[in-house]
C-alpha cells in the first residue's frame, strides 16, 4: 500500500520506524488486558465448578469430600486471579503505552484481590455454614 511506502527522507523513517514500534507495544499492552481477561473468566469458571460441585454432590458420602473437592477449585480461582494481576502488573511494568490510554496495575490487583478474597469467604462459608447454622454435616 502508499502509505507503508518508506518516505525518500532518512529522517522520516525512522519516525516511521518507531511511530510503528510504538503502535506494536500498545498492541502488546492491549493482547495483555485481553489475556488478563481470559485468566479472570476462568478463575470465575473455577469457582463456579467448585460451587456447582457442592450443589450437585451435596449429599455426598462421606460429607466433608464434596465440600474437599469444591474447595479445591474455588480456592484455585482465586489462585488464578492472584496470578494473573501479578503476570499483567509484571507485563505493564516493562511496557509503556503510547497511543492509547491503558488500564493501570492497581485496577488489576484490586479486583484480583476481590475475586481471591470473595473465593475465601466462599470457601469458609462451605464449610461453617450449613443451612443457616453453624457447623454440621
Amino acid at each position: 500500500m502508499a502509505q507503508d511506502d518508506p518516505p525518500d527522507d532518512e529522517d522520516k523513517s525512522t519516525h516511521w520506524a518507531e511511530f510503528r514500534t510504538d503502535l506494536a507495544e500498545d498492541r502488546t499492552i492491549m493482547a495483555m488486558e485481553r489475556t488478563y481477561a481470559g485468566w479472570i473468566r476462568t478463575a470465575f469458571a473455577a469457582i463456579g465448578i467448585g460451587l456447582g460441585f457442592r450443589a450437585v454432590f451435596g449429599d455426598f458420602e462421606p460429607p466433608w469430600l464434596a465440600r474437599a473437592i469444591a474447595t479445591v477449585f474455588i480456592l484455585a480461582g482465586g489462585w488464578l486471579a492472584l496470578a494473573a494481576s501479578k503476570r499483567a502488573c509484571n507485563t505493564l511494568d516493562k511496557l509503556h503505552a503510547h497511543e492509547l490510554e491503558g488500564t493501570s496495575p492497581p485496577n488489576f490487583r484490586l479486583l484480583s484481590w476481590c475475586v481471591a478474597f470473595g473465593a475465601a469467604v466462599l470457601t469458609a462459608g462451605l464449610w461453617i455454614l450449613n443451612d443457616g447454622s453453624i457447623g454440621g454435616g
